[in-house]
């Protein structure tokens, strides 16, 4: 959120912001791969501790004068950065699956869906302490504050991290990363897709959008993603009680192809609201403004999407290996963060060169891509 807000009001135009983000997430697609291959030899503690620590070096990178802040540079820090998130994320999420048995599949989804859950509502604050920060004390003062808060946690994850959770008992090799079961090569791009159709709208043109051409502030964009991100995440800790899990379930591909076909539906709708001309004249009346549209479809996404995502979350971790999990999570989000990567790009390319619409239209097809993948996923069995 730093760095959109911050290089928008130095006059970056939608594309060149995206391309401040390219290393960020191209980087992330490496480290997932090869962090699940670091995890299963070193442990994922360390990695775990190895990501905390790039993190603070990263913002302090930031924190140059800014006649410093090249894109070349800004691309180089982002660099660490991804490379630093992806490391933490595959630890974590590896380690579920190594504390829950195979015959708790109920308590691994409610576990998973806490973390994820848990996770983004943190970022949630992260995306509003972003804009507040932004406003308050400036870029350079919201980095080193963000870099000291860190560092003591980093601190202390290398005082308490000490087993060798997750290192696998035979020295994994290099080429076991692209050996994986059909499960999980689908879901993997299944999981592209929906993540790419997120933030092929959500990255730069939905914040830009709402600064250039509804006119609101940094803190109100910096606010309104923070609650979308903190009910997101609330949503996805929720999920095992919206699929019904009470009731005996378990989600398995069909329920990822079902929520996946809902979500598609509600891009293309936003889509239609904003261009009126395509609808028939007697609706226009009916259409709410362009505000009251985008704040409450976004909503209504995110909610949706929360499920989507907390389903695969528990699906990776179902599918992957109890020997060397990290190879399977790590290559699952390494497709995760590849849709990132294209969103991101998208993104700012589309909306440069087109508008909002373009990019929901290619969030549609994005999530029907999904949904039909997600119909070669096996059926999974119930509790």
């Amino acid at each position: 959120m730093l760095v959109v807000l911050h290089f928008h009001q130095l006059g970056y135009s939608p594309l060149g912001i995206a391309l401040l983000f390219l290393f960020y997430e191209l980087f992330g697609v490496v480290t997932n791969l090869v962090g699940g291959w670091l995890g299963a030899r070193l442990g994922l503690n360390r990695t775990m501790n190895i990501g905390l620590g790039l993190q603070v070096v990263a913002l302090l990178l930031l924190t140059v004068p800014v006649e410093l802040l090249s894109v070349p540079y800004v691309m180089f820090a982002q660099a660490l950065s991804g490379i630093a998130k992806d490391l933490n994320k595959m630890s974590a999420k590896s380690s579920i699956k190594l504390l829950a048995a195979d015959d708790q599949q109920g308590r691994l989804y409610r576990w998973v869906a806490l973390l994820t859950g848990s996770k983004n509502a943190l970022k949630g604050v992260g995306f509003f302490l972003g804009g507040a920060l932004l406003a308050g004390v400036g870029f350079r003062g919201a980095l080193v504050w963000m870099a000291l808060a860190l560092a003591l946690l980093w601190l202390s994850s290398l005082r308490r991290l000490r087993q060798d959770l997750g290192k696998a008992n035979s020295k994994a090799r290099f080429r076991e990363l692209f050996s994986k079961s059909r499960a999980v090569n689908l879901l993997s791009a299944a999981r592209l897709f929906l993540f790419g159709a997120r933030d092929v709208w959500f990255v730069v043109a939905l914040p830009v959008f709402l600064s250039a051409n509804l006119g609101w502030s940094h803190a109100e964009v910096g606010s309104f993603l923070a609650l979308w991100i903190i009910g997101y995440g609330a949503v996805q800790s929720m999920a095992p009680l919206i699929t019904g899990k009470r009731s005996g379930r378990l989600p398995d591909g069909g329920s990822a192809f079902c929520w996946a076909g809902l979500l598609s539906v509600i891009p293309l709708l936003i889509a239609l609201g904003l261009d009126g001309e395509v609808l028939d004249y007697s609706l226009r009346a009916y259409l709410p403004g362009t505000e009251p549209l985008l704040v409450g479809g976004l909503l209504l996404f995110g909610a949706v999407f929360a499920v989507n995502s907390s389903l695969h979350s528990y699906l990776i971790l179902s599918y992957a290996r109890e020997e060397g999990v990290s190879l399977d999570v790590g290559f699952y989000y390494m497709a995760n963060a590849m849709g990132r990567l294209v969103g991101t790009l998208l993104s700012g390319w589309l909306f440069q060169l087109y508008d909002l619409q373009s990019c929901l239209l290619v969030s549609t097809l994005f999530l029907a891509l999904a949904a039909l993948l997600s119909l070669g996923l096996p059926r999974h069995r119930t509790v």
